[in-house]
C-alpha cells in the first residue's frame, strides 16, 4: 500500500534563546500506535520499520520546509535499531527531533541544517 501520512505540519521554530536541543525521533506505528517501532534495515538499502505490536512495515520520510538557524549540539549517533528517516535536502539520516518544540513536534537535519516534517510511507499492515 503506497499511503503517505504526515507526522508534522510546516510551523516556525519558537525556542528560548539562541540554541536548540536535539532528540531521538519517536514514532508511534501508523496502525494500532503502538511505540514499539524498530528500524529494520540500512540506510544504504532503504527506510523500512516495523511496528513489534502489529508487524506492520513502512517507511519514514520528510520533507523539506525551511532552514535552522539556531546553534545545536549534534547528538550522539542512536541505536541502529532507533527509527530513522532520509534527510529531503541532503539524503543523510542524521534527521533528530527538535526536543524543545513549543508545539508539534519539528524534524532538523544535523548534516545541512534543514528544517523538517515527517511522514509515514509504504505502509503494509502484516
Amino acid at each position: 500500500m503506497l499511503t503517505a501520512h504526515v507526522l508534522t505540519a510546516p510551523e516556525p521554530l519558537r525556542h528560548a534563546g539562541n540554541s536548540m536541543t536535539l532528540t531521538l525521533i519517536s514514532v508511534a506505528c501508523p496502525k494500532c500506535g503502538s511505540a514499539d517501532v524498530l528500524y529494520s534495515c540500512k540506510p544504504e538499502c532503504c527506510y523500512n520499520h516495523v511496528c513489534n505490536n502489529c508487524y506492520t512495515t513502512f517507511e519514514l520520510e520528510t520533507t523539506k520546509v525551511g532552514e535552522v538557524t539556531e546553534d545545536f549540539e549534534i547528538p550522539p549517533d542512536p541505536d541502529p535499531s532507533a527509527p530513522t528517516a532520509p534527510c529531503a535536502r541532503c539524503g543523510e539520516p542524521r534527521v533528530f527531533a527538535i526536543g524543545d518544540a513549543v508545539s508539534r513536534p519539528q524534524y532538523v537535519c544535523a548534516a545541512c541544517k534543514a528544517l523538517l516534517t515527517l511522514g509515514y510511507t509504504q505502509i503494509a499492515p502484516a
